[in-house]
């Protein structure tokens, strides 16, 4: 499927806003290779192939590994992930799962013990600003090709 609308150019000022987000979280205190972490995630439990390709390709660029990206569905189950990423990507997937699973008081204090307030606040901005891209990539029609594996 082609993308349906060119939404840059439909949208411009909202599409702006969107960049201007994006260049919010990359200034977060946030490691890079776990924001990237934390859009690949996201973008798996969404199933958006666009974001995956993106971000995957980013992710190689800084360096992350094969073994991690290719582990980060089962991260429970794998001791090469550090407790401090792992307590941001069971976030990541209750922030992403919210209508079911919300975000619990204990998943919180867990959070907290890593990653002050600002961290936290950071945290669920760069996740939620995920979810919104995959959300708009999947509703537009956006696909992963070979061309488009990083922005």
């Amino acid at each position: 499927m082609e993308q349906r609308i060119d939404y840059y150019n439909v949208a411009p000022e909202a599409l702006k806003i969107m960049m201007e987000m994006e260049k919010y979280t990359k200034t977060t205190g946030v490691d890079r290779k776990l924001r990237e972490l934390i859009k690949i995630r996201a973008s798996q439990i969404n199933g958006c192939a666009y974001c995956l390709n993106m971000h995957t390709a980013d992710a190689r660029k800084m360096g992350e590994t094969e073994q991690r990206l290719y582990c980060i569905s089962a991260w429970r189950e794998c001791t090469f992930y550090t407790d401090a990423e792992k307590v941001a990507l069971e976030l990541t997937e209750y922030v992403t799962l919210i209508p079911t699973k919300r975000v619990p008081d204990e998943l919180y204090q867990r959070v907290r013990e890593y990653y002050d307030e600002k961290q936290y606040v950071d945290l669920v901005l760069i996740i939620n600003q995920i979810n919104n891209w995959n959300r708009i990539s999947i509703a537009m029609g956006n696909t992963a090709t070979e061309n488009n594996n990083s922005q």
